[in-house]
């Protein structure tokens, strides 16, 4: 698999972030890693987390989120959602790293090239995509990084 160039900067530009927040964590404070449990994975952080629920057009999804940087840029959780079309016509806006745990979508990016992602696959959505997402439900592990000021 030929990876780009671009990939690999956003990457070690994500290193680069994660050193610097633990570069300049305040003597005195303590910090840990944070964990996500085979249990938790498996659908029982819903549980053990208070998710933001949200409902729209039919669909409720579920997010829970395990870490966000105090600077608002750098964000990793779960979620799960049930059946979704949506146009992406704008630059997606993020850099996203997602690994599904169940279910899948089908990406159709704006120039016709469709990927299909299912239960046990990762992807990494570049900030500039624009395309169609669609799923008949899916659980995920992401992490998003947004190089250009807080994720909202």
């Amino acid at each position: 698999m030929k990876v780009s160039k671009l990939f690999l900067n956003r990457i070690l530009s994500v290193s680069l972030m994660i050193t610097l927040i633990q570069a300049t964590a305040l003597a005195g404070d303590v910090v840990h890693p944070v964990k996500m449990s085979k249990a938790q994975i498996s659908g029982e952080i819903f549980k053990d987390y208070e998710p933001v629920i949200s409902t729209q057009e039919g669909n409720t999804t579920h997010d829970v989120e395990v870490f966000r940087t105090e600077s608002g840029q750098f964000d990793a959780g779960m979620y799960r959602s049930g059946k979704v079309r949506e146009e992406i016509n704008e630059p997606y806006g993020v850099e996203e790293y997602m690994h599904f745990l169940e279910g899948g979508v089908t990406l159709t990016s704006s120039d016709g090239t469709v990927t299909e992602i299912r239960a046990g696959d990762s992807v990494v959505i570049p900030k500039e995509w624009t395309g169609t997402w669609e799923t008949d439900g899916y659980m995920k592990i992401y992490v998003i990084y947004s190089p250009d000021g807080p994720i909202e």
